[in-house]
Protein backbone atom coordinates (compact mmCIF):
# COMPACT_ATOMS: atom_id res chain seq x y z
CA UNK A 1 0.00 0.00 0.00
CA UNK A 2 1.35 3.57 -0.48
CA UNK A 3 0.13 7.20 1.40
CA UNK A 4 -0.82 9.99 -0.22
CA UNK A 5 -0.75 13.18 1.49
CA UNK A 6 -2.28 16.94 -0.07
CA UNK A 7 -1.36 20.02 1.42
CA UNK A 8 -3.50 22.91 1.79
CA UNK A 9 -2.47 24.31 -1.49
CA UNK A 10 -2.97 21.86 -3.18
CA UNK A 11 -6.83 20.89 -2.49
CA UNK A 12 -7.41 25.03 -1.80
CA UNK A 13 -10.26 25.39 -4.67
CA UNK A 14 -13.24 23.75 -6.65
CA UNK A 15 -10.60 23.07 -9.32
CA UNK A 16 -7.86 21.88 -6.89
CA UNK A 17 -10.00 19.76 -5.05
CA UNK A 18 -10.75 18.18 -8.67
CA UNK A 19 -7.43 17.44 -9.26
CA UNK A 20 -6.33 15.75 -6.11
CA UNK A 21 -9.32 13.67 -7.02
CA UNK A 22 -8.38 12.64 -10.45
CA UNK A 23 -4.62 11.98 -9.06
CA UNK A 24 -6.17 9.77 -6.33
CA UNK A 25 -8.68 7.80 -8.59
CA UNK A 26 -5.05 7.27 -11.26
CA UNK A 27 -4.50 5.37 -8.51
CA UNK A 28 -6.57 2.49 -8.62
CA UNK A 29 -9.78 1.85 -5.83
CA UNK A 30 -7.56 0.13 -2.54
CA UNK A 31 -4.35 0.00 -1.10
CA UNK A 32 -4.03 4.25 -0.92
CA UNK A 33 -4.51 5.94 2.50
CA UNK A 34 -5.17 9.41 1.63
CA UNK A 35 -4.07 12.67 4.44
CA UNK A 36 -5.71 15.68 3.78
CA UNK A 37 -4.83 19.05 5.29
CA UNK A 38 -6.92 21.73 5.58
CA UNK A 39 -7.91 23.88 2.92
CA UNK A 40 -5.64 27.11 2.00
CA UNK A 41 -5.25 29.18 4.86
CA UNK A 42 -8.14 27.89 7.13
CA UNK A 43 -5.44 27.24 9.59
CA UNK A 44 -4.18 30.64 9.96
CA UNK A 45 -7.80 31.70 10.43
CA UNK A 46 -8.35 29.12 13.22
CA UNK A 47 -5.26 30.51 15.00
CA UNK A 48 -7.18 33.94 14.57
CA UNK A 49 -10.19 32.50 15.79
CA UNK A 50 -8.21 31.17 18.86
CA UNK A 51 -6.72 34.08 19.88
CA UNK A 52 -9.55 36.50 20.44
CA UNK A 53 -12.17 33.65 21.99
CA UNK A 54 -9.50 33.65 24.84
CA UNK A 55 -9.17 37.11 24.87
CA UNK A 56 -13.03 37.38 25.17
CA UNK A 57 -13.41 38.62 21.88
CA UNK A 58 -16.13 37.97 19.18
CA UNK A 59 -14.94 35.62 15.95
CA UNK A 60 -18.36 35.33 14.50
CA UNK A 61 -16.84 37.32 11.67
CA UNK A 62 -14.29 34.94 10.96
CA UNK A 63 -16.13 31.82 11.53
CA UNK A 64 -18.49 33.42 8.93
CA UNK A 65 -15.54 33.85 6.34
CA UNK A 66 -14.10 29.88 7.24
CA UNK A 67 -17.98 29.00 6.45
CA UNK A 68 -18.31 31.11 3.60
CA UNK A 69 -15.23 29.80 1.56
CA UNK A 70 -15.66 26.04 2.59
CA UNK A 71 -19.54 26.66 1.10
CA UNK A 72 -18.47 28.20 -2.02
CA UNK A 73 -16.01 24.66 -2.22
CA UNK A 74 -18.88 22.50 -1.81
CA UNK A 75 -20.86 24.63 -4.29
CA UNK A 76 -18.58 23.79 -6.92
CA UNK A 77 -18.26 20.35 -6.11
CA UNK A 78 -21.59 19.37 -5.46
CA UNK A 79 -25.07 19.42 -7.52
CA UNK A 80 -26.88 19.01 -3.84
CA UNK A 81 -25.07 20.59 -1.34
CA UNK A 82 -27.60 19.91 1.50
CA UNK A 83 -25.97 16.83 3.39
CA UNK A 84 -22.55 18.55 3.25
CA UNK A 85 -23.23 22.02 4.11
CA UNK A 86 -25.17 20.52 7.28
CA UNK A 87 -22.18 18.53 8.07
CA UNK A 88 -19.83 21.32 8.13
CA UNK A 89 -21.94 23.82 10.01
CA UNK A 90 -22.13 20.91 12.46
CA UNK A 91 -18.27 20.59 12.61
CA UNK A 92 -17.69 24.33 12.92
CA UNK A 93 -20.36 24.65 15.68
CA UNK A 94 -18.52 22.28 17.80
CA UNK A 95 -15.34 24.43 17.30
CA UNK A 96 -16.55 27.53 18.19
CA UNK A 97 -17.29 25.73 21.57
CA UNK A 98 -14.17 24.27 21.62
CA UNK A 99 -12.91 27.69 21.42
CA UNK A 100 -14.42 29.12 24.13
CA UNK A 101 -13.68 27.04 26.50
CA UNK A 102 -11.44 28.13 29.61
CA UNK A 103 -8.24 26.20 30.65
CA UNK A 104 -4.61 26.39 29.77
CA UNK A 105 -4.07 28.03 26.02
CA UNK A 106 -2.38 25.39 24.06
CA UNK A 107 -4.82 22.64 24.88
CA UNK A 108 -7.85 24.81 23.91
CA UNK A 109 -5.35 25.78 20.21
CA UNK A 110 -5.35 21.78 19.73
CA UNK A 111 -9.22 21.06 20.48
CA UNK A 112 -9.69 23.84 17.91
CA UNK A 113 -6.70 23.74 15.97
CA UNK A 114 -7.79 20.69 13.52
CA UNK A 115 -11.16 20.98 12.32
CA UNK A 116 -9.40 22.61 9.41
CA UNK A 117 -8.15 19.02 8.28
CA UNK A 118 -11.70 17.33 9.78
CA UNK A 119 -13.84 20.08 7.40
CA UNK A 120 -11.74 18.86 4.18
CA UNK A 121 -11.40 15.43 4.88
CA UNK A 122 -15.43 15.22 4.68
CA UNK A 123 -15.68 17.21 1.73
CA UNK A 124 -12.83 15.35 -0.18
CA UNK A 125 -14.81 11.91 1.14
CA UNK A 126 -17.95 12.61 -0.14
CA UNK A 127 -16.72 14.44 -3.46
CA UNK A 128 -14.70 11.00 -4.22
CA UNK A 129 -17.90 9.58 -3.66
CA UNK A 130 -19.90 11.29 -6.03
CA UNK A 131 -17.40 10.54 -8.57
CA UNK A 132 -17.64 7.04 -7.86
CA UNK A 133 -14.73 6.23 -5.95
CA UNK A 134 -15.59 4.28 -3.15
CA UNK A 135 -13.24 5.21 -0.12
CA UNK A 136 -13.92 5.20 3.63
CA UNK A 137 -13.24 8.35 5.91
CA UNK A 138 -11.54 8.04 9.01
CA UNK A 139 -10.93 10.37 12.08
CA UNK A 140 -6.86 10.10 12.22
CA UNK A 141 -7.72 11.05 16.35
CA UNK A 142 -8.68 7.27 16.68
CA UNK A 143 -5.47 6.02 15.56
CA UNK A 144 -2.75 8.02 15.50
CA UNK A 145 -1.88 7.90 19.11
CA UNK A 146 -0.19 10.89 21.41
CA UNK A 147 0.93 11.86 24.68
CA UNK A 148 -0.44 14.80 26.14
CA UNK A 149 2.07 17.77 24.96
CA UNK A 150 -0.07 19.76 23.27
CA UNK A 151 0.50 21.61 19.87
CA UNK A 152 3.84 19.44 20.13
CA UNK A 153 2.35 15.57 20.39
CA UNK A 154 4.76 12.88 20.93
CA UNK A 155 3.75 9.71 19.35
CA UNK A 156 3.12 6.53 20.84
CA UNK A 157 4.13 4.32 18.49
CA UNK A 158 3.12 0.87 20.13
CA UNK A 159 0.06 2.12 20.52
CA UNK A 160 -0.49 3.78 17.17
CA UNK A 161 0.63 0.38 15.68
CA UNK A 162 -2.08 -1.77 17.33
CA UNK A 163 -4.63 0.64 16.77
CA UNK A 164 -4.10 0.59 13.19
CA UNK A 165 -4.12 -2.92 12.73
CA UNK A 166 -7.59 -3.21 10.94
CA UNK A 167 -7.00 -0.61 8.32
CA UNK A 168 -5.45 -3.28 6.74
CA UNK A 169 -7.94 -5.27 6.04
CA UNK A 170 -10.01 -1.72 4.56
CA UNK A 171 -7.03 -1.08 2.27
CA UNK A 172 -7.78 -4.26 0.61
CA UNK A 173 -10.72 -3.14 -0.97
CA UNK A 174 -10.99 0.95 -0.10
CA UNK A 175 -9.91 4.40 -0.35
CA UNK A 176 -9.06 5.73 3.03
CA UNK A 177 -9.23 9.07 3.66
CA UNK A 178 -7.85 10.69 6.60
CA UNK A 179 -6.61 14.13 8.47
CA UNK A 180 -2.82 15.27 8.96
CA UNK A 181 -1.71 17.07 12.13
CA UNK A 182 -3.90 15.74 14.87
CA UNK A 183 -3.89 12.82 17.34
CA UNK A 184 -5.14 11.96 20.42
CA UNK A 185 -3.72 11.55 24.18
CA UNK A 186 -5.06 8.64 26.63
CA UNK A 187 -7.76 11.11 27.70
CA UNK A 188 -8.98 10.96 23.99
CA UNK A 189 -8.06 15.06 24.05
CA UNK A 190 -7.00 15.89 20.40
CA UNK A 191 -3.61 16.71 20.23
CA UNK A 192 -2.03 18.83 16.95
CA UNK A 193 1.86 17.21 15.75
CA UNK A 194 2.96 20.55 14.94
CA UNK A 195 2.19 23.00 13.07
CA UNK A 196 2.34 22.24 9.11
CA UNK A 197 2.27 18.41 10.72
CA UNK A 198 0.30 16.16 8.06
CA UNK A 199 3.43 15.60 6.57
CA UNK A 200 4.23 13.63 9.47
CA UNK A 201 0.91 12.20 9.98
CA UNK A 202 1.63 10.53 6.63
CA UNK A 203 4.94 9.13 7.65
CA UNK A 204 3.16 7.78 10.45
CA UNK A 205 0.59 5.74 8.81
CA UNK A 206 3.04 5.18 6.57
CA UNK A 207 5.38 3.28 8.32
CA UNK A 208 2.68 1.98 11.47
CA UNK A 209 1.20 0.03 8.21
CA UNK A 210 4.11 -1.00 6.27
CA UNK A 211 4.07 1.55 3.08
CA UNK A 212 5.58 0.88 0.03
CA UNK A 213 6.35 4.95 -0.25
CA UNK A 214 4.85 8.00 1.51
CA UNK A 215 3.93 11.14 -1.48
CA UNK A 216 3.75 14.64 -0.28
CA UNK A 217 2.00 16.61 -3.29
CA UNK A 218 3.27 19.86 -3.60
CA UNK A 219 3.38 22.87 -5.42
CA UNK A 220 6.86 22.70 -6.77
CA UNK A 221 8.17 20.08 -8.99
CA UNK A 222 10.37 18.62 -6.32
CA UNK A 223 12.80 19.19 -3.35
CA UNK A 224 14.39 22.40 -4.39
CA UNK A 225 18.03 23.28 -2.62
CA UNK A 226 16.51 27.14 -2.27
CA UNK A 227 12.69 28.59 -2.33
CA UNK A 228 11.92 29.42 -5.90
CA UNK A 229 9.87 32.16 -5.10
CA UNK A 230 13.17 33.93 -3.38
CA UNK A 231 16.05 32.40 -6.09
CA UNK A 232 15.13 31.98 -9.14
CA UNK A 233 18.10 29.62 -9.61
CA UNK A 234 16.88 27.07 -7.46
CA UNK A 235 17.35 23.44 -8.94
CA UNK A 236 15.40 20.03 -8.37
CA UNK A 237 16.94 17.36 -6.92
CA UNK A 238 16.46 13.84 -8.51
CA UNK A 239 16.96 12.14 -5.39
CA UNK A 240 18.83 13.27 -2.08
CA UNK A 241 19.52 10.93 1.09
CA UNK A 242 17.75 10.76 4.08
CA UNK A 243 19.96 12.32 6.30
CA UNK A 244 20.51 15.37 3.65
CA UNK A 245 16.69 15.76 3.68
CA UNK A 246 16.43 15.63 7.31
CA UNK A 247 19.15 18.45 7.97
CA UNK A 248 17.31 20.85 5.57
CA UNK A 249 14.35 20.38 7.37
CA UNK A 250 15.75 20.70 10.87
CA UNK A 251 17.48 24.15 9.36
CA UNK A 252 13.76 25.08 8.32
CA UNK A 253 12.90 23.72 5.17
CA UNK A 254 9.10 24.00 4.79
CA UNK A 255 8.75 22.08 2.11
CA UNK A 256 8.68 18.78 4.50
CA UNK A 257 8.10 18.75 8.26
CA UNK A 258 10.65 17.96 10.33
CA UNK A 259 9.59 15.23 12.01
CA UNK A 260 8.77 13.42 8.83
CA UNK A 261 12.04 11.68 7.56
CA UNK A 262 13.38 9.94 10.59
CA UNK A 263 10.43 7.56 11.09
CA UNK A 264 10.42 6.48 7.41
CA UNK A 265 14.65 6.30 7.34
CA UNK A 266 14.65 4.28 10.01
CA UNK A 267 11.78 1.70 8.29
CA UNK A 268 13.88 2.14 4.48
CA UNK A 269 10.33 3.71 3.27
CA UNK A 270 10.79 6.23 0.27
CA UNK A 271 9.69 9.71 0.38
CA UNK A 272 8.88 11.00 -2.84
CA UNK A 273 7.62 15.18 -3.45
CA UNK A 274 5.86 15.11 -6.26
CA UNK A 275 4.11 18.20 -8.10
CA UNK A 276 0.20 18.66 -8.15
CA UNK A 277 0.57 21.23 -10.82
CA UNK A 278 2.13 18.60 -12.82
CA UNK A 279 2.05 15.10 -11.66
CA UNK A 280 4.01 13.15 -14.94
CA UNK A 281 7.11 15.27 -13.36
CA UNK A 282 8.79 12.65 -11.67
CA UNK A 283 9.60 14.96 -8.44
CA UNK A 284 12.66 13.63 -6.19
CA UNK A 285 12.80 10.59 -4.27
CA UNK A 286 14.40 11.00 -0.72
CA UNK A 287 15.87 7.42 0.17
CA UNK A 288 19.29 5.30 1.04
CA UNK A 289 21.33 6.69 -1.07
CA UNK A 290 24.36 8.98 -1.87
CA UNK A 291 24.97 12.03 -4.10
CA UNK A 292 28.40 13.79 -4.89
CA UNK A 293 29.13 17.33 -5.35
CA UNK A 294 25.46 18.64 -4.04
CA UNK A 295 24.92 22.33 -4.40
CA UNK A 296 24.52 24.52 -1.99
CA UNK A 297 21.28 24.17 0.21
CA UNK A 298 19.64 27.86 1.23
CA UNK A 299 17.09 27.49 3.68
CA UNK A 300 15.03 31.29 5.06
CA UNK A 301 13.15 30.82 7.82
CA UNK A 302 10.81 33.59 8.91
CA UNK A 303 8.93 35.10 11.95
CA UNK A 304 12.01 34.72 13.93
CA UNK A 305 13.19 36.22 17.63
CA UNK A 306 16.27 37.23 19.15
CA UNK A 307 16.27 36.67 22.13
CA UNK A 308 19.84 38.29 24.45
CA UNK A 309 20.16 37.59 27.93
CA UNK A 310 22.99 39.57 29.61
CA UNK A 311 24.63 39.14 33.42
CA UNK A 312 23.72 41.83 35.83
CA UNK A 313 26.56 41.42 38.16
CA UNK A 314 29.53 41.43 36.29
CA UNK A 315 30.66 37.69 36.49
CA UNK A 316 30.71 35.29 33.41
CA UNK A 317 27.87 33.94 31.40
CA UNK A 318 28.99 29.97 32.85
CA UNK A 319 27.76 26.60 32.92
CA UNK A 320 24.83 27.20 35.38
CA UNK A 321 23.86 29.88 34.14
CA UNK A 322 23.55 28.32 30.53
CA UNK A 323 21.86 25.78 32.68
CA UNK A 324 19.11 27.97 34.14
CA UNK A 325 18.45 29.35 30.05
CA UNK A 326 18.21 25.73 28.73
CA UNK A 327 15.48 24.55 31.33
CA UNK A 328 13.66 28.10 30.66
CA UNK A 329 13.77 27.29 26.88
CA UNK A 330 12.71 23.86 27.49
CA UNK A 331 10.00 24.75 30.09
CA UNK A 332 8.06 27.36 27.90
CA UNK A 333 8.24 24.64 25.11
CA UNK A 334 10.55 26.16 22.37
CA UNK A 335 13.16 25.32 20.42
CA UNK A 336 17.05 27.15 19.70
CA UNK A 337 17.46 27.61 15.58
CA UNK A 338 20.75 29.13 16.37
CA UNK A 339 22.74 30.30 19.24
CA UNK A 340 25.93 32.43 20.35
CA UNK A 341 27.66 33.59 23.43
CA UNK A 342 30.23 36.32 24.81
CA UNK A 343 31.02 36.58 28.10
CA UNK A 344 28.52 38.26 29.58
CA UNK A 345 25.83 37.86 27.42
CA UNK A 346 24.38 34.42 25.76
CA UNK A 347 22.17 34.71 22.03
CA UNK A 348 19.78 32.68 20.45
CA UNK A 349 17.02 32.80 18.56
CA UNK A 350 13.51 30.98 18.22
CA UNK A 351 10.42 31.00 16.36
CA UNK A 352 8.47 33.82 17.59
CA UNK A 353 5.01 31.97 18.87
CA UNK A 354 3.98 35.42 21.06
CA UNK A 355 3.00 33.60 24.41
CA UNK A 356 5.75 30.95 24.78
CA UNK A 357 8.33 33.96 23.69
CA UNK A 358 6.99 36.43 26.84
CA UNK A 359 6.30 33.76 28.83
CA UNK A 360 10.10 32.42 27.99
CA UNK A 361 11.54 36.26 28.99
CA UNK A 362 9.35 36.28 32.29
CA UNK A 363 11.11 33.56 33.17
CA UNK A 364 14.58 35.06 31.97
CA UNK A 365 13.85 37.87 33.49
CA UNK A 366 14.27 36.64 37.00
CA UNK A 367 17.86 35.91 36.24
CA UNK A 368 19.43 38.50 33.66
CA UNK A 369 18.97 41.15 31.85
CA UNK A 370 16.38 40.90 28.44
CA UNK A 371 16.64 41.95 25.46
CA UNK A 372 14.62 40.77 21.89
CA UNK A 373 13.96 41.66 18.53
CA UNK A 374 11.42 40.18 15.96
CA UNK A 375 10.95 40.30 12.23
CA UNK A 376 13.61 38.60 11.67
CA UNK A 377 14.91 36.10 8.88
CA UNK A 378 17.16 33.25 9.76
CA UNK A 379 18.82 32.02 6.35
CA UNK A 380 20.98 29.01 5.97
CA UNK A 381 23.46 27.95 3.77
CA UNK A 382 24.22 23.92 4.08
CA UNK A 383 26.89 23.02 1.99
CA UNK A 384 28.16 26.60 1.21
CA UNK A 385 30.68 27.32 -1.56
CA UNK A 386 33.23 30.36 -1.36
CA UNK A 387 30.78 32.53 -3.45
CA UNK A 388 27.65 31.48 -1.43
CA UNK A 389 29.43 32.03 1.71
CA UNK A 390 31.13 35.83 0.90
CA UNK A 391 26.96 36.77 -0.46
CA UNK A 392 25.13 35.92 2.53
CA UNK A 393 27.78 37.11 5.00
CA UNK A 394 27.94 40.54 3.70
CA UNK A 395 24.25 40.79 3.04
CA UNK A 396 22.48 44.10 4.50
CA UNK A 397 21.04 43.83 7.65
CA UNK A 398 22.55 40.59 9.47
CA UNK A 399 22.65 40.96 13.59
CA UNK A 400 24.08 37.62 14.25
CA UNK A 401 26.41 35.33 12.35
CA UNK A 402 27.14 31.54 12.64
CA UNK A 403 29.28 29.04 10.82
CA UNK A 404 30.67 25.89 10.74
CA UNK A 405 32.80 23.50 8.29
CA UNK A 406 28.98 22.59 6.36
CA UNK A 407 26.29 24.94 6.90
CA UNK A 408 26.29 29.27 7.83
CA UNK A 409 23.47 30.93 9.75
CA UNK A 410 23.11 34.46 9.13
CA UNK A 411 19.99 35.89 11.17
CA UNK A 412 18.96 39.93 9.41
CA UNK A 413 15.71 42.20 9.83
CA UNK A 414 13.06 40.82 7.86
CA UNK A 415 12.84 43.82 5.07
CA UNK A 416 9.11 41.83 4.54
CA UNK A 417 8.56 43.53 7.76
Amino acid sequence: MRVFKFGGASIKSVAAIKNAAAVIQSQGKENLLVVVSAMGSTTDQLERIIALAQEGNSFEKELNTIEKYHAEIIAGLFPDTQSVSQRVKELLNELAVAANAKGDYDFIYDQVIGYGEIISSVIIHRFLQQQGTTNEWIDSRQFIKTDSTFREGQIRWKETEVAMKPLQAILKSKIIIAQGFIGSDEKNNTVSLGREGSDFSAAIFGCSLGAESVTIWKDVPGLMNADPKRIASAVVFEELPYKETAEMTYYGASVIHPKTVKPLATHNIPLVVKSFVDPSLPGTVIHDCHVNNLPPLIVHKENQCLISCKVTDYTFINEEQLGIIFHAISEAGMRINVMQNSAISFSFCVDYIEHRVFKLIGILSKHFEVFYNTNLLLITVKNYDQKTFHEYRNMHGVILEQSSRSALQVLVKDIAH
